[in-house]
């Protein structure tokens, strides 16, 4: 049976020692270090650590005594962490307008076990995508919005995210703006994809503007939803070339291929445990290959 893989994501001020306190720390527990990877920023004397921690199973872990036990070292250094046990996959909402290419990319994904989680239902403000769903077995339900039910279609949604546990919402071209209460419940946990190289072309039409500019580069940007639109903590990006002959319609079939590849990218970095948001900015620590 394999050992239980423990990931802290841990950030604080930068200080002499620190890497030397958490290291004895997790050795004194018990642990064995897999890899340890850490970032400090200069500029704002700080400093970010993901340690990926083995338990052997004939050793009983007890999730309250280990969180107690960081808890005092935490206040200790002024540190602000999570952490993840490994032995439970993230439960996923995916959200979806008209646009079918993000959502059937994630789901053949997760089909192949190429997304480490479980896709619990996929969530449309229209009934279009529904085949999708049905065709690889993921409850579908159609949240019809107006201007004037916006407020009671979101409590519907809340209430259908909590009582399935939902931990991460992916906003596959859900083309709706979230309201600040529903992204505030919900904090660091809503992905979107927005098509457009963030900043950009925000907003609607971006490949019909890029046009109009005559761009020489165009790109997709996965960020975590805040109440600020399009301006979130950047995950992902991706960028292709492109020349003077290429249309609005050539434009937007590279930038939905440059879109599926950047939204698994991110959706793939959060289930990994491989980002610690500091402000308005994602600390993203690659893969380890471990």
């Amino acid at each position: 049976m394999k050992p239980q893989i423990v990931t802290f994501l841990i950030k604080c001020p930068d200080q002499k020692g620190i890497i030397a306190k958490l290291t004895h720390f997790f050795y004194s527990e018990g642990f064995n270090i897999i890899s340890s990877q850490q970032y400090t920023n200069t500029t704002s004397a700080k400093f970010f650590m993901r340690i990926r921690l083995a338990v052997d199973n004939s050793v009983l872990l007890s999730k309250e005594q280990l969180g107690e036990s960081f808890s005092k070292l935490a206040e200790a250094y002024q540190i602000t962490w999570s952490v993840d046990y490994g032995r439970k996959k993230q439960k996923v909402a995916i959200m979806v307008s008209h646009t079918s290419h993000n959502l059937y990319d994630l789901l053949h994904r997760h089909k192949e076990g190429k997304l480490n989680c479980d896709i619990s239902m996929v969530v449309s403000n229209h009934e279009k995508l529904k085949p999708i769903a049905e065709m690889f077995g993921i409850p579908f339900y159609y949240k019809l919005v107006t201007r004037d039910t916006k407020e009671e279609q979101e409590k519907s949604l809340m209430e259908l995210f909590d009582s399935a546990s939902i931990d991460l919402i992916i906003m596959a071209r859900y083309m709706q703006i979230l309201s600040t209460g529903f992204i505030a419940h919900y904090e660091n946990k809503i992905i979107n994809i927005h098509h457009s190289f963030l900043p950009a072309f925000q907003g609607a039409n971006p490949y019909k503007r890029a046009y109009e500019r005559g761009v020489k580069i165009i790109g997709a940007t996965a960020h975590y939803a805040t109440e600020d639109l399009d301006e979130g903590p950047i995950i992902e990006q991706g960028v292709e070339r492109v020349t003077h002959e290429s249309t609005p319609t050539s434009l937007k079939k590279i930038g939905a291929d440059i879109e599926t590849l950047v939204l698994a990218r991110a959706v793939n970095c959060h289930l990994n445990n491989q980002i610690i948001v500091d402000g308005n900015k994602a600390i993203v620590f690659p893969e380890t290959g471990e």
